[in-house]
This record gives structure tokens, sequence and C-alpha cells, in this order.
């Protein structure tokens, strides 16, 4: 288990499509953490920002970019770029400069204005891009995999159309009670299954949005803390950003192939299934320990995987938990009590730092009418392109 860093602010611009530049949105909630720390801006050490990047290409170095809008007092820089697990690569930049003693405050940032509509790939040839190959040579769209996501969990453990809806009505109702989300409506799994089918099986509310959105840590060192006067602040125990194991007997975004397994047995867990494993074994906790998880719902479906990557039920017994009532508030396991990207969309570069100002704010007992009585422990889980591995655990 490795030494653990206080988490003394968090801050979030509400997620939405504002048509400002990212610049803005990330400075908002640097300020809002900053200000949840009771920290002047010039006493942070360290700034990492998650990058903001459009098809595969960087466009913008954030950590420098938040710096100078912030106002340039001297802070060391990183930039990091992981797709959707820049927040969390991100924040494992910060936490090992911190437990190496060389800065004792550190600023996360990451924020996006995203474009319009469905992710695509900016021009130009890429051949060695995967991500470009996927859409230039098949065509398949974020939505074709969640498509294809869903239909494998129908063939091989049987979930239903009403399973997945039964997700999007969970998140919908939790994102209306958070001020920083996009969408603060309830739905019906009627509303659901009425609305446009984008990718077979899944509708329209099955699928994530793009959004514009900004969210922010300031970590510091448990020393600093208790200068601080922050008694039991929440603390970050674990952070995973482990890679796939080869050969890869299946696909998964954005590839469009998979490795032979005739010489090489395959690995005994799937890569999500690493990410998770590696967080727990770091952290010294179980899924048993955990009063709440973050997840990575870029559809519905893969809500439910994730609940069997993260080992709170069985190999397909994802819908059986959901339909137990087991993953809503009140449940043993709460997921997605910020409403998930169901309710957010996506801003890339800001929602691994997103789950973790959840966390933050659950462990505190600061969630409003979210709130999970109790909360002890939580994790966060996505991924991100090209084997980005994605989980941070945090206690109080």
């Amino acid at each position: 288990m490795t030494a653990e860093v206080a988490v003394l602010g968090a801050g979030m611009h509400r997620w939405g499509k504002w048509g400002r530049g990212f610049v803005e949105y990330g400075v908002a909630a640097a300020r809002a953490a900053l200000a949840d720390a009771g920290l002047d801006w010039r006493v942070v050490g360290a700034v990492v920002g998650a990058d903001t990047v459009r098809g595969g290409y960087p466009g913008y170095v954030a950590g420098a970019t938040f710096a100078k809008a912030l106002g340039w007092q001297g802070a060391r820089v990183t930039s990091v770029y992981a797709a959707c697990a820049s927040g969390a690569q991100a924040i494992d930049a910060a936490r090992a400069r911190i437990l190496a003693g060389l800065t004792d405050v550190a600023l996360v940032v990451g924020a996006d204005a995203a474009p319009k509509g469905f992710f695509r790939p900016a021009g130009g040839d890429r051949p060695d891009d995967p991500d470009w190959l996927r859409f230039r040579v098949l065509g398949a769209t974020n939505p074709t995999y969640f498509g294809l996501y869903a239909r494998r969990r129908m063939a091989v453990h049987g979930d239903t159309l009403g399973d997945f809806a039964q997700v999007k009505v969970k998140n919908a109702a939790m994102g209306a009670l958070n001020p920083y989300a996009r969408y603060r409506k309830r739905v019906t799994t009627e509303e659901v299954a009425a609305s446009a089918v984008v990718a077979d099986p899944l509708r329209l509310l099955d699928i994530c949005a793009t959004s514009d959105g900004g969210a922010a840590l300031v970590l510091s060192s448990m020393e600093f803390a208790r200068r601080h006067g922050a008694g039991a602040p929440v603390r970050i125990r674990a952070v995973s950003t482990v890679t796939p194991r080869y050969p890869s007997t299946a696909l998964d975004l954005p590839d469009i192939a998979t490795d032979s397994a005739v010489a090489v047995d395959p690995p005994g867990e799937p890569f999500r299934a690493s990410i998770a494993r590696a967080a727990y074994e770091e952290a010294g906790v179980g899924p048993e320990d955990l009063s709440l998880a973050e997840v990575y719902d870029l559809s519905t479906a893969l809500e439910l995987q994730w609940y069997e990557d993260l080992r709170l039920c069985g190999d397909g017994e994802g819908a059986k938990l959901l339909r137990e009532g087991a993953t809503a508030p009140g449940g043993r396991i709460p997921v997605n009590t910020s409403g998930g990207l169901a309710s957010f969309g996506e801003a890339v570069p800001a929602q691994a730092i997103a789950q973790v100002c959840e966390l933050t704010w659950q462990l505190r007992g600061q969630a409003g009418e979210r709130q999970i009585p109790h909360a002890r422990v939580g994790i966060t889980a996505n991924q991100g392109l090209f084997g980005h591995g994605s989980a941070v655990i945090a206690v109080r």
C-alpha cells in the first residue's frame, strides 16, 4: 500500500454547451477548488493539466495554459494526455510529485469545449493511429462500439433493453439532484425506449453526449494538510493506470483487430478488471469495503459491465445487481451518485477528475440530496483509448 495524499479542495464548472473556451471552464473549476481548500493560488507548487485533444492531435498544452490564466507564479507544470483517462493520469502525476517530496501542494485541472455531436477524427492520413483507422476504414463511430458491447451482453448474459434503460433511469434521477450536471431531468424506461435508435440496440438516451465542462482538485502532502488544519481530509490511497496484457482476444475501443491466442493463453482477466484489481491491491481494500463507485457510463450497457469488472458481482450478474436495487441510492453499493456521464456528457480531460470530486464530496458528507450515508471508501473507474487504465480509490 502506497502513502496517501490529501484532497484539500474540489471544484467544478457546470457541464453543458456554453460556447466558450475550455480555459474559462478550467479556471473556474480551479478557483473553486482553491477556495474549497482555503488556499491562495500562489501556494501551489505544481500544476498538472489534463490536455484537451482533437481527433488524436494535442490542441493545447493544458498545464501551462491554466497556469498562465491563473497568473504566472513560477509553479512547475505538467501536461498529460491519455484520452478519457487523462484526468486520472494527471492525478497520478501530481500525486507522484507530492510523494517524492518535490512539492507540498499540486493543482490538477481538466476542461473541455467539446465539438457538437459524436466525436470524429481530424483531417489528414494517420494509418498508424487505430482511432483514425476505425473511423476511416470501418466508419465505426463511438456509438458503433457501444452497440456492439450491448449486443454482446445480450447474447452472452441475457441482458435486456429494459435493463439498459433502467441504468439511465437510475443515473438521471441522481443527475437531477446535481447542480453541476448538464441534464437535470428524470426519465422513465418508456422515454428511453421511445428515444431514437442510434446504434442498435441502443437508443439516444442510452448513450452519453459530448459536453463542455471543467473539474479541478487541490492535492497536498499529509504533513501540509495537518499544518493547514485539515484534521481528517479525504485521502487518495491508490491510482491505477495499468495497460492491457497480451494477447487481447476481445475487440475494445478503438481497436479493430484482436491477437491470436494459439501460442499464448489469454490473460486470466479482461483489461478493465485488471484496472480495478491493481487499484484494490495498492489501496489494501476490496470491493466489499466500498461505499460507492463512479464508473464510466459511455453507454448504459457499459455501466453494467463495470459492475462485473469492479467485482461488485460475478461475471454476467451486472443486470441482476441492478434489478435488485444494489447500485441505486440505499442499495449495497451505489454507482454513479453524481449522475454519471448519462447526466454530464463527455468533457474528456475533466471527467476522471470530476469522478474524484464526487467521491470527495460524498466522503466529506457534502453531497446534499445525493449523499450516501456513512460513506468511507469510494472508487472511480474508466479507461482511455490505446490502453490507458484509470481508477482512483479515495478514503475518509
